[in-house]
């Protein structure tokens, strides 16, 4: 069998145990399984004799075997007793005993190892020692069979069911010493079941040890110990490059001093050094900035190649909205008439923002364009005037939002803003929720082709939808929608043009990770808040801190009596969504059933998510506030993902008109709604969400003017980096300021910075922020790489690699 980095594992392990135990884990096949990275290497493992063994502390050494015991029972042992007497007497030390001891339910695993340990008088053993009656123990420690010297010179015969592990002594000895690496694991399966996993991956695709001349079909060895890779074993790499290819072009892999893919994998999972190690992590990470700068720069240059509608503006000597809102003249066009009719002054940056987008519409390729701003930096109005201009043009404008919500709160603000325009503007609302007759005459004003507004949903992606003069495609929070979704609108007009593009976010990105995501798109910051926000305070309370908590709750209750609104916010929906969370534990791969996006976790030496508090749910929150005194008489309401469109509708309206002030809910309240005389926002378990998402979450208040608090509810440990990032969130309101710390924090104390944070993105292990100068010399050479070969003739490889990347990057802005 042929096995490729797209090999399902179910058709190569046995184990189906073990197989779906790896796919709650995403790992689902062999590519998936060798980009599954450790996040550390253990140190090297001290060779001592066994009188310099400490209980405890993980040492080798080399015994001599003894005799081997199968103890019977309803568990089955295997008892070994060794000794290091000539390994001892070559290091001038007496030597010591100890028993090597086995527990197994089944025969056939106690039969075999029995087999292992009687096969050879040599072996190396790496094991933590324990006492046990005065004896010397280890528990089944790892081991290599040493060929007898009578055996050392000869070849084995193919089929013989001895075959040792190693030719000599010193080769078992580098082998057993060497660092090993850790996986994040679970609770299904442990970091050395998973590193066994991937060596027998390997070995399957070309990996032998020296002695292990078996045919390719024979049965994959049970054991690590006996599929582990030998160092300098050119045989091996040359096999694996045939499985393996590399990705990068052959000169700038040489020129940068890279590792082959296939080498720096076997790097990776079987280190020789931790130095060695570190290369390959470096070759890889670089590969990863490669292939993103190839794919943005080739996504860059396939916009500039497309047709595009312009839209220039009605009377090109008044085409900025500086001009326009200083004359007053504001009739030449829709877009001029909704500027002098705003009842507030744009900011400077809203100004310059919508006459660099004007600029764009006006040419005949479409505009890719990221327009970054804080929550309440007035994007909406910026969209809303650039929209303008595309209807004012003849043309028709979607504005996409990621929930049925906000597209209904934007079409009533836009229909709003838009009403005592000439000529008329119709907006048209398309949602998923929608009743099938409101559905379809939506559709139907889509497909008419009139110029206008369309604010939809994911319903603006269905095959159903169409509109054959579409000119402008904004979308809102950009991270919510994948890529092919956002490409799909380019198929939407009949006339083969392709829409301008206007992606917008609030979610903070540095500057680095904006170029790193979005290389494709020109970006826009929108930095000022508009006149009359207040700065909203930020208060951490410990949840442990009752008196703090009761005045906390006396103050929502003063605001709430004031005629205001409260968001309480719950990462979980009820008791029961989450098994392992009600336990105290949580697997990385569960983070989609609860509302943090990329939570925080602790991890043990084992890479095991170190046991937490259970996350507070909106089912008990919502119970036990209401028992509370403070609370007498409010009425409360909840809001979850699991609502139904009309519910939610239902809930926010009563939220918004006072009938119920207070609103217990996940973070489905996190982007785009806005409720005016919400002042106050409670976060459940703050200090387990990632520094941009609470930064996200604090926004829904103040957008009425009033003073406005939010309170971030811990339960971090004094002085723990938890506590640290809450004081970044407690002291700044700069959301790029604050998406920096997010990042650097992320990093700290994990080998490999954001490893296995990336979600779906195929990104691992570049770090858009530590890794700046490499992504920059990365796009540096993919530009000299694509001069010479755009369409990537002669580089089938890199090729491939780019159309995965443009496809598996689902969330292409992680909120990491």
């Amino acid at each position: 069998m042929s096995i490729t980095l797209s090999t399902a594992l179910a058709s190569l392990i046995t184990n189906k145990r073990r197989v779906f135990a790896l796919k709650s884990l995403g790992v689902a096949t062999v590519g998936e399984a060798l980009t599954y990275f450790p996040f550390r290497v253990t140190d090297p493992v001290r060779l001592q004799t066994l009188r310099e063994a400490q209980i405890g502390q993980q040492m080798a050494f080399v015994a001599n075997v003894r005799d081997v015991r199968v103890v019977p029972g309803r568990m089955l042992r295997v008892i070994a007793t060794v000794d290091d007497a000539d390994f001892a007497r070559a290091h001038n030390m007496p030597g010591g005993t100890a028993h090597l001891t086995f527990f197994g339910g089944r025969k056939n695993y106690i039969d075999w190892v029995s087999m292992r340990l009687k096969s050879s008088p040599i072996l190396v053993v790496s094991g933590t020692p324990s006492g046990y009656m005065g004896q010397l123990q280890f528990t089944h420690p790892d081991f290599l069979t040493v060929a007898p010297p009578e055996f050392a010179t000869a070849t084995q015969q193919v089929g013989t069911k001895l075959k040792y592990d190693a030719d000599s002594v010193d080769e078992a000895v580098l082998r057993v010493t060497r660092p090993r690496p850790v996986y994040h694991a679970s609770s299904r399966i442990s970091s050395e079941h998973i590193h066994e996993t991937i060596l027998n991956l390997l070995w399957m695709m070309g990996a032998r040890t020296s002695t292990s001349q078996v045919a390719q079909n024979a049965v994959v060895p049970p054991s690590t110990s006996s599929i582990a890779v030998q160092p300098g074993e050119e045989a091996v790499i040359g096999t694996l490059a045939q499985a393996i290819p590399d990705i990068l072009p052959e000169p700038v892999r040489e020129t940068k001093h890279l590792m082959h893919r296939a080498e720096a994998f076997l790097a990776i999972h079987d280190p020789d050094s931790r130095d060695r190690f570190n290369e390959a992590i470096a070759t890889l990470r670089y590969e990863e900035a490669f292939i993103s700068q190839v794919s943005l720069l080739k996504a860059r240059s396939h916009a500039h190649k497309s047709a595009a509608h312009p839209c220039p503006l009605g009377d090109a000597t008044a085409n900025t909205a500086v001009n326009n809102t200083e004359s007053g003249s504001g009739t030449h066009n829709l877009r001029d008439q909704f500027i002098s009719a705003l009842p507030f002054a744009l900011t400077d940056g809203q100004r310059q923002v919508i006459d660099d987008i004007a600029a764009d519409l006006s040419r005949d390729w479409p505009m890719q364009r990221l327009l970054q701003g804080e929550v309440g930096s007035g994007k909406t109005v910026v969209a809303l005037a650039v929209m303008l201009q595309a209807v004012g043009a003849g043309y028709q404008a979607v504005l996409v939002a990621p929930t049925q919500v906000l597209a209904e709160q934007h079409a009533e603000t836009i229909g709003n803003m838009v009403a005592n325009l000439t000529p008329e503007v119709p907006v048209t609302l398309l949602t998923g929720g929608m009743k099938l007759a409101a559905r379809r005459k939506a559709l139907a004003a889509a497909a008419s082709g009139e110029p206008g507004i369309i604010v939809a949903t994911h319903a603006a992606f269905s095959k159903t939808f169409q509109a054959p003069h579409l000119a402008l495609v904004v979308i809102d929070e950009q991270h919510r929608f994948g890529v092919e979704q956002r490409e799909s609108l380019n198929a939407k007009t009949d006339d083969g043009t392709t829409p301008h593009l206007l992606v917008m976010t609030a979610t903070p990105i540095p500057r680095t990770a904006a170029m790193t995501w979005f290389g494709d798109l020109d970006i826009s910051w929108l930095t000022e808040l508009p006149g009359g926000r207040k700065p909203i305070r930020t208060v951490v309370v410990n949840e442990a801190d009752a008196p703090t908590m009761v005045r906390m709750f006396q103050h929502i209750r003063a605001r709430v009596d004031a005629g205001e609104r409260a968001y309480i916010v719950c990462p979980r929906i009820d008791e029961d969504d989450d098994a392992d969370a009600s336990a105290g534990k949580r697997k990385r791969s569960e983070a989609e059933s609860i509302g943090i996006d990329n939570p925080y976790e602790t991890y043990d030496d084992n890479g095991e998510a170190e046991a937490r508090p259970p996350l507070h749910s909106v089912e008990e929150i919502a119970g036990r506030l209401q028992k509370l005194p403070q609370f007498a008489g409010i009425q409360f309401a909840t809001l979850t993902g699991r609502d139904k469109d009309d519910v939610k509708t239902q809930v926010m309206a009563d939220f918004a008109a006072g009938k119920t002030p207070i609103l217990v809910s996940t973070t489905v309240i996190e982007v785009g709604v806005d409720v005016k005389q919400a002042s106050c926002i409670v976060i459940f378990d703050a200090d387990r969400y990632g520094l941009s998402q609470l930064h996200q979450l604090r926004g829904r208040v103040g957008r009425g003017g009033t003073n406005s608090w939010a309170f971030l509810i811990s339960r971090a440990e004094p002085g723990s980096i938890a506590e640290q990032r809450l004081e970044v969130i407690h002291n700044s309101l700069d959301g790029a300021e604050i998406a920096q710390a997010d990042l650097e924090f992320r990093g700290a104390g994990d080998v490999l910075g954001d490893a296995q944070s990336g979600g779906k993105s195929s990104l691992k292990l570049l770090r858009v922020v530590k890794d700046a100068d490499m992504i920059a010399d990365a796009r540096a050479r993919a530009e000299q790489v694509l001069t010479a070969d755009p369409e990537l003739t002669n580089e089938v490889q890199l090729a491939g690699a780019v159309l995965d990347f443009t496809r598996g990057n689902e969330t292409f802005l992680t909120s990491n």
